[in-house]
This record gives structure tokens, C-alpha cells and sequence, in this order.
């Protein structure tokens, strides 16, 4: 069953943790290289971010892509601040999990909510969000169900709309729970780096 395969890829993967800031922090070593790096809630046991990192065919490591957690701003933390700006005025697309759900926000969108159409493509397997004035249009896919191989189900799916900010959720199927249940207790048996003091290895 794909569940099991992609629970099971999890707890043979060579794992470090730290708790850091509140966070619990896994870094994830797959056999054929990929690297995944997850940070928790330690309190609420939330997914707060994921992102994950491949070698190119030469074997050099690549840039981190974040799947969960907020975006990196181009420019953030160094010059041009002109560059924040105008990121700030385009639409801005995270993904932001709660427990139950899969859930994403697209920040800088001000049109009332009857303008939005969100649907699933079951063809493509991914979510379509359009506007009936043709001014947005962007399709993604839930990773999470294609990692577990399950279907795509449209009464899952739920938006709201509040200071522009379109909020996308997606009802996380039982399968899901069920194996990210598993996954924390995977997780607390993995053995804490001494690295409370906000020191961290680069992975």
C-alpha cells in the first residue's frame, strides 16, 4: 500500500533532530541523496515548515525548495529593499498546515470572494484557482497525496476569503492522519542533538 511505502521511506531514513526556538527540527537523509528538513511546533506538534534539497547530476548540492512555510523574499536580510516592495504588492503563495488540514494563503489578492472559482483538476491531480475577471489564475498540486498515492476528493476542499488573503484548505484524508500520527511517534524516538543553545550543524 502507498501509505505504508512513504511512512516506510520515512523511518528508514537517516534522521537528526534538534529542538531549537521552540521548534523541533528533523533533517532527513533519503538513500538516493534527497534531503528533507521539517520544523515542528514543539508545544502543538504542527508542521511549520518542509522543504527539501537534491544533488544535481554532478553530485553539488542544490538549493533548498520549500513545500510547507513562508516563502524566502528575494533580497530579504541584505540590499534592496526596492525588491521586498514589490514582492509585497504581488500575490504571495504559502502553504500553511493546520492538524486537520492541508492549507495554503495567497496573500495580496483584494477581490471579494464570489470572484474566485477553486476546483479540483482531477486529470492534472491538482487544485485550479481562477478568478472571473481574469486577473489570477495558478494551479498546484498536494505532494502529500501523491507521496501516498491517493485520490483527489473536491468536497475536501474549502476557501475563505479575509484581508486579502484567499485561504485554500484541503480536509487531510484519514490515510494522512493516520500516518503523520505515526510519523511523531517516529520522531520521539529520534535521539535530540545538543544544539538547545541555538547552534546548529548545516545540514
Amino acid at each position: 500500500m502507498a501509505v505504508t511505502g512513504w511512512l516506510e521511506s520515512l523511518r528508514t531514513a537517516e534522521k537528526t533532530a534538534l529542538l531549537q526556538d521552540g521548534r523541533r527540527k528533523v533533517h532527513y537523509l533519503f538513500p538516493d541523496g534527497k534531503e528533507m528538513a521539517e520544523e515542528y511546533d514543539e508545544k502543538m506538534g504542527e508542521l511549520l515548515v518542509r522543504k527539501w534539497r537534491v544533488k544535481s547530476a554532478l553530485g553539488a548540492l542544490g538549493q533548498w525548495q520549500i513545500e510547507v512555510g513562508e516563502p524566502a523574499l528575494p533580497g530579504a536580510g541584505s540590499l534592496g529593499s526596492e525588491f521586498i516592495k514589490e514582492d509585497n504588492a504581488n500575490p504571495i503563495f504559502m502553504r500553511k498546515d493546520t492538524k486537520m488540514s492541508f492549507q495554503w494563503r495567497i496573500r495580496n489578492l483584494a477581490y471579494p470572494k464570489d470572484v474566485y472559482s477553486v476546483c479540483v483538476d482531477q486529470k492534472e491531480r491538482c487544485i485550479v484557482v481562477r478568478t472571473t475577471n481574469k486577473k489570477y489564475y495558478k494551479k498546484f498540486s498536494i505532494p502529500d497525496l501523491d507521496r501516498y498515492q491517493l485520490p483527489l476528493d473536491e468536497s475536501s476542499l474549502s476557501f475563505a476569503h479575509a484581508n486579502c488573503t484567499l485561504i485554500i484548505s484541503y480536509q487531510k484524508p484519514k490515510e494522512v492522519l493516520a500516518a503523520e500520527s505515526e510519523l511523531q511517534k517516529e520522531l520521539k524516538k529520534v535521539k535530540l542533538a545538543h544544539s538547545s543553545d541555538g547552534e546548529c550543524k548545516t545540514q
